[in-house]
């Protein structure tokens, strides 16, 4: 059985585990094969868990040659009892190893605190040379994906985006992406995460297929004869544009051929707006309000409502009142829109829908981290992403799935492309990612990660290239829980809380903790009021960026404030010093914050 909390060894913070775990061990451990200097709270995580974000289930001790337990299974189990009661958790001796180590068995839901403090009386044991957490290990090649070697946009350190640092975490499964776009070249390597799309052309002469809308957003090919477009354009071939931004998103991933996509477990939504010439900005705004579950007249309602839309598509102008109102429409359902910024080497705020309102806008860099010479830039731009510089070489290019076909379908296929529209999927992708491991995310936040977890450009950007280049581990990381690691930061010093007065500030340090503070950053409050509507609550992060916790309300007449908040604080960095600050706006009462506390 486990004994109840109130009669566990519990610890504020990981520096004070820090020190209960080390202070005794290294001074009497001769034979240690773990005799690494002690750890700063940094390193409490890769000491006490299995895996990132999940406490040990079991720890491998090695005793000392002489000791009874190093040899003997039942000193062991009595030994792994006692330490079980002073550290108030129920140990089990489970096995001997070949090393002739011991497996104890710590039991099912224990915090990362419950694991330090049995890990503490182990290592305050002089006859005990080492302990650790029987940890989870996980394959580590690359995907078997045959032309994955090609695929330097997700993994070169240069100018990659750091996505295979992702996949532990996530790969996108329960997140639906709509591709508006040309429409969908049947592909093996995308096949299988396909799900129903639509056909939005309405004209003929774009559609080319014989018909108006309809529910197969197959994409016939749309090429095109010299002046078919306007006098003076040449002709072209099919571009078969839509399948090869899917492929970038969501291509099917260690299946032993072709390609890896990037958020591989997502399903690719096609929707089809894009025909010969182009496609129409009527057709484009059904699309997105279909693809996040708004109602087209004669369009059936949507069964695979997108949380991500993806357009690589764009023209000149400024965004019109009827395209934004469709992104806000689409951002306002819970569907985050990633546009591309544009080809034209101009300032995006020439380009629609890249110059658009609630839209994550996206520039495209070069193999080497430049912004890529035909990419849009400007204030607008909101984040890069690999898009692809063929000039160089083709294959500095992004790869992706594609059709043979000149005009019409023929043979699967693979090519490189590049321009903003491959460097959109990338961030669309990620987003998926996002979704994923933090369902609860808006759009607004999901925006807020992606810049505040980027990196600075490798190369070099006149004009802007938004927050930089994105990361995606990085990014993932702090959306899905920051760390991980659970600890806790806490003030107990009490305060008071003046009557209709000026507000009053208690400070926490923390200290420790790699990269941002986490989505679901939780902030623990208790203040004693006789009538809690009159107070008004804020976390302050380390750089002066306020959080509203708790609003004043003239109905709320019940006393005290007792109660744990959660905040996306995932763009702010954690380590420094955060602030919880107090005020009563109203007369008649005074109260006390008694003590408040973060944990990571």
């Amino acid at each position: 059985m486990r004994t109840s909390p109130s009669t566990r060894r519990r610890l504020i913070s990981a520096a004070a585990v820090s020190a209960a775990l080390f202070t005794a061990a290294t001074a009497t451990v001769a034979v240690a094969q773990d005799t690494a200097a002690p750890a700063a709270p940094a390193d409490l995580a890769a000491r006490t868990e299995a895996a990132p974000g999940a406490p040990a289930e079991r720890l491998i001790v090695g005793y000392k040659s002489g000791a009874a337990e190093a040899t003997s299974n039942t000193a062991a189990e009595a030994d792994a009892v006692a330490k079980g009661k002073e550290a108030g958790e129920s140990l089990d001796f489970r096995r001997r190893l070949g090393t002739g180590a011991a497996l104890v068995d710590l039991g099912e839901d224990l915090t990362r605190t419950d694991v330090a403090d049995v890990i503490a009386e182990y290592r305050a044991d002089p006859q005990v040379a080492y302990v650790v957490p029987d940890r989870l290990n996980k394959p580590k090649a690359d995907p078997n994906d045959t032309d994955y070697a090609k695929q330097w946009d997700l993994f070169e350190a240069t100018a990659g985006m750091n996505v295979p640092g992702a996949w532990n975490t996530t790969t996108g499964t329960g997140v639906t992406v709509a591709v508006i776009d040309t429409g969908y070249v049947a592909h093996s390597d995308l096949a299988a995460n396909i799900v129903g799309g639509y056909d939005f052309i309405s004209d003929t002469a774009v559609s080319v297929d014989g018909n108006g809308r309809d529910s197969n957003p197959a994409d016939p090919g749309d090429w095109y004869n010299a002046g078919d477009c306007g006098a003076g354009v040449p002709a072209g071939n099919s571009s078969w544009h839509g399948t090869h931004v899917a492929g970038t998103i969501a291509a099917a991933t260690n299946n032993g051929k072709g390609m890896a996509g990037i958020a591989y477990g997502a399903k690719i939504s096609p929707l089809r707006v894009l025909g010969k010439c182009g496609g129409y900005d009527s057709d484009i705004i059904d699309a997105i309000t279909w693809a996040s579950g708004g109602t087209v007249s004669g369009v059936p309602a949507n069964t695979n409502v997108a949380k991500v839309i993806n357009m690589s598509l764009g023209g000149d102008g400024a965004c019109t009142s009827a395209t934004q109102s469709a992104i806000t429409a689409a951002v306002n359902r819970g569907t985050t829109v990633v546009v591309a910024a544009g080809n034209e080497n101009d300032n995006v705020a020439n380009h629609s829908p890249g110059n658009c309102g609630n839209v994550i806008s996206v520039a495209a860099t070069s193999r080497t981290g430049a912004k890529a010479s035909y990419s849009n830039y400007g204030s607008l731009v909101d984040i890069s992403a690999p898009g692809g510089q063929t000039s160089t070489g083709t294959a500095n290019g992004i790869y992706s799935t594609l059709n043979s076909g000149t005009r019409t379908p023929s043979t699967e296929s693979y090519a490189y492309y590049q321009g903003t529209s491959m460097a959109t999927p990338h961030i669309a992708g990620l987003v998926a990612l996002m979704k994923a491991a933090n369902p609860a995310l808006t759009p607004a936040q999901i925006e807020s990660a992606l810049k505040a977890n980027a990196r600075p450009l490798p190369g070099a950007c006149s004009g802007g290239c938004g927050a930089g280049l994105a990361d995606a581990a990085k990014t993932v990381q702090a959306v899905a829980g920051g760390t991980g690691t659970g600890t806790v930061f806490s003030s107990t010093t009490a305060v008071a809380v003046p009557d209709g007065g000026a507000a009053i500030e208690s400070p926490i340090t923390v200290s420790g903790v790699s990269g941002n503070a986490p989505a679901t950053l939780k902030a623990g409050v208790n203040i004693t009021h006789p009538y809690r509507g009159d107070l008004v609550v804020d976390l302050v992060a380390p750089d002066g960026t306020s959080y509203r916790l708790k609003s004043s309300s003239s109905s709320d007449s019940a006393d005290n404030v007792n109660t744990t908040y959660t905040v996306n604080a995932s763009s702010e960095v954690a380590n420094g010093t955060w602030k919880l600050r107090v005020q009563d706006v109203y007369s008649a009462d005074s109260g006390t914050l008694n003590s408040w506390n973060l944990t990571f």
